[in-house]
């Protein structure tokens, strides 16, 4: 039996950006990320919807510090991706000059954007959108809000793909366990409230089939390495391949 999910507010959102605990915890979660190996299971899917069709331009919601997309476009550069933008939306502009660089020393353009995600993707309309990622971001959300963001999404790009914590007891318990790997009390505090706001079975893939009614879409929703559930969503007849199952 699975169990029920449940929102609370993670610290991290609610600390300035500046203060030393949220910058522990912005270091903490490239480790966490690492942990979950979410930049090779992006990549990997990115690399199946886009096919031979390599995207010019990503969006990325909710990137923080963008050090989690930066992971990815060094996995994605491995397989020669270049001249890429990414677009990293965020509320707040905490991308280093050091990050930028690091982008661009793969053949990436990194553009930040600080608005609230609703606020972007109503406006999101100046130039082509070839896929939209999340990491670790659709977990802060209620259904009926993330109804909102996939109707907006889904009309904006052909390809959707999301890595979000796997909604599991031995998840929960095992993210208690984060402070022996040095983590700090916002970064184990926010690990447990994330993986009970997780998800497991198809309940992104109900959610996106209600906005867009599924008409011309292709969904994948499994599992992913241990402690991710991974989401994706492919417009049919775009060229592209479909993420694989399993």
């Amino acid at each position: 039996m699975s169990l029920p999910r449940r929102l609370e507010p993670e610290l991290l959102d609610q600390l300035p950006a500046a203060d030393p605990r949220a910058m522990r915890s912005r270091r903490d979660l490239t480790r966490i990320n690492g942990f979950m190996a979410n930049a090779r299971c992006m990549a990997a899917a990115l690399r199946a919807g886009a096919a031979a069709r390599q995207p010019r331009c990503i969006v990325d919601l909710g990137s923080g510090d963008g050090q989690a997309m930066l992971r990815v476009a060094r996995q994605l550069a491995l397989h020669f991706w270049r001249d890429v933008t990414v677009i990293l939306q965020d509320r707040q502009n905490i991308v280093s000059a050091a990050t930028r660089d690091a982008f661009a020393a793969l053949g990436w353009r990194a553009e930040t954007v600080s608005a609230d995600v609703f606020d972007f993707l109503d406006h999101a309309h100046s130039s082509p959108i070839d896929a939209i990622t999340a990491n670790l971001f659709l977990h802060h959300f209620t259904d009926a809000q993330l109804r909102r963001l996939f109707a907006s999404a889904a009309k904006l790009t052909p390809l959707f793909i999301a890595c979000e914590p796997r909604r599991a007891k031995f998840v929960v318990e095992v993210s208690r366990l984060l402070w022996l790997a040095g983590c700090n009390d916002v970064s184990v505090h926010d690990a447990v409230t994330s993986a009970r706001a997780g998800f497991t079975n198809r309940e992104l893939s109900v959610l996106w089939s209600r906005q867009s009614n599924g008409k011309g879409w292709q969904l994948q929703e499994r599992p992913a390495a241990l402690f991710t559930h991974l989401f994706a969503a492919r417009l049919a007849g775009d060229g592209r391949a479909a993420p694989p199952a399993g």
